[in-house]
């Protein structure tokens, strides 16, 4: 099996090297810098002809691999999409599939048109944590589900860097906040659900990383700020302990200490916080009520220290509840009396490989599994675990259900999803 890579970013790398890692050949690239286009080629093993820095040159060529890892920026993935598709390609799709409702059920009906696999990177379907919630939600022991309460704590370092001073900082350039970050969570609910979504409310603003909150003194870059030092958000503070590490590339593709000392002078990453051109919420509350009569609440929220997500599934006769941090699931059934209330049971998970809770070595699994049953190729080394647990179909439900909750948010209405 044969795959290009379309945006040699940190998810495209991460994805491919999955793949890599399981048999398949990463045939060419598409990458508009010098730096991550050549370390792709390095570490895969790209021929120099088969690197490119536009993917119109790539297309030009007609269909040379099997599939594409679409991993561009939110607005890129509509035409890059639709120009793989009209070559026969079946792709790999990082989240979100477009801003625009249109486009995601455009880029659908293209896919549909030439017979082509779009699998969206929804990975959350693919973690132990909400397979094994999903699970036991669908075997009916507990009853029907009746409402549902979940949280995605981003974190405020993982706010502060991918938001604020990030790539997805501002709604033109990339997407609503509960769009481009919390779609993966929509996409559980309507998982868990089994529903479509009827109607969206939501709440929420850009409250805290503003100017309004900025220490007083301090300057448009921490390399010169007299707050620095008492600034959680300094730029050495935060991003020098992470070179080496996963997230270091969003700010030096050659992770050493002296190439993150000079991103961080004068570059995005070594700006205040509360002096950038951000314009996304940081805190985000949204209500939806689903067409089978589940309802459901949401919180995304940036003031948490660590990354994680939290959620309590309440059934007819008992609930299912945990933290995707810790490695079990708690289901207590309904007792009779409060006073003497029922021992829960606790279910221990299996570990799990990659990141994301092992979401996305998951996913590349589920692709791989599809695309070589469509090629008839026994030679990967994969396995049948995920059969069909997504779909693009699947997907564009959670983007009109995030899609709507901004539109209530900004507008004050109740918004009925499908008309």
């Amino acid at each position: 099996m044969k795959v290009a890579i379309i945006g040699a970013g940190q998810r495209g790398m991460l994805y491919a090297s999955y793949m890599y890692d399981k048999g398949v050949e990463i045939a060419a690239v598409v990458e508009p810098l010098d730096e991550r286009r050549n370390l792709a080629c390095s570490k895969f093993g790209i021929a120099a002809e088969a690197a490119f820095s536009k993917l119109e040159d790539f297309t030009a060529l007609g269909k040379i691999c099997d599939a594409c890892v679409v991993a561009t920026m939110d607005r890129d993935h509509y035409a890059h999409a639709l120009a793989l598709l009209d070559l026969g390609y079946d792709i790999l799709l990082e989240k979100p599939i477009s801003p625009s409702s249109d486009e995601c059920i455009a880029i659908m009906d293209k896919a549909h048109e030439m017979n082509c696999e779009v699998l969206v990177c929804h990975v959350l379907r693919y973690t132990n944590f909400f397979s094994e919630i999903k699970r036991i939600a669908s075997s009916g022991d507990l009853g029907k589900i009746v409402t549902i309460e979940y949280a995605e704590y981003m974190g405020n370092f993982h706010m502060a860097h991918s938001y604020v001073r990030g790539k997805w900082a501002c709604e033109d350039e990339s997407s609503p906040i509960i769009l481009q970050k919390s779609c993966h969570d929509m996409d559980i609910l309507v998982w868990l659900t089994d529903s479509r979504a009827e109607k969206v409310s939501s709440f929420g603003s850009l409250t805290y990383f503003t100017e309004a909150n900025a220490p007083e003194g301090s300057t448009a870059y921490c390399k010169d700020c007299p707050a620095a030092d008492s600034c959680r958000f300094a730029a050495e503070k935060v991003y020098l302990p992470m070179v080496g590490e996963w997230r270091s590339v969003d700010v030096t593709d050659k992770n050493t200490i002296e190439s993150m000392r000079a991103a961080i002078q004068d570059g995005p990453y070594g700006r205040c916080v509360f002096r950038c051109d951000n314009d996304v919420c940081d805190h985000q509350v949204t209500l939806v009520e689903f067409n089978n009569g589940v309802t459901a609440s949401f919180q995304m929220s940036a003031f948490s220290d660590k990354i994680h997500r939290r959620i309590k599934v309440m059934c007819e006769h008992g609930s299912i509840e945990g933290d995707d941090s810790e490695n079990y699931i708690t289901v207590t059934r309904y007792g009779s009396y409060s006073e003497v209330p029922t021992e829960p049971e606790i279910i221990e998970l299996p570990a799990y490989i990659g990141r994301h809770s092992g979401g996305d070595y998951g996913i590349v699994e589920e692709f791989l599994r599809i695309i070589g049953k469509r090629l008839k190729h026994s030679d990967l080394d994969i396995c049948d675990t995920y059969d069909g647990i997504s779909s693009i179909e699947k997907s564009i439900e959670s983007h009109l259900i995030a899609n709507a909750a901004e539109e209530a948010r900004l507008s004050g209405r109740v918004i009925h999803v499908h008309g």
